[in-house]
């Protein structure tokens, strides 16, 4: 096995993971920004206000993405099961 295709299945590896993650971390981030301005605005200084609202926006998110993730992870599959078969 080369130096590149370490380097290469790394880096596929890498883009793999950022792209099925991705929906589920943005979908925190702009939910938690939302809600700490929310909480800024009306002045709520509550923690637990926004654990429940991100949790069922997470929940939606993961409900609607997991057949295209699971699509990705097939993709990445065959990828890694193509180089196995071809490097000896």
């Amino acid at each position: 096995m080369s130096q590149e295709l370490v380097v290469e299945i790394a880096t596929k590896t890498l883009y793999y993971t950022m792209i099925i993650a991705a929906p589920v971390l943005i979908t925190g981030l702009v939910i938690g920004v939302l809600l700490s301005i929310m909480q800024s605005v009306i002045q709520i200084k509550e923690m637990t206000l926004t654990f429940i609202p991100k949790i069922l926006s997470i929940t939606v998110v993961l409900l609607l993405t997991i057949p295209w993730m699971i699509n990705k992870f097939i993709e990445y599959f065959n990828y890694i099961m193509n180089i196995m078969m071809t490097v000896k």
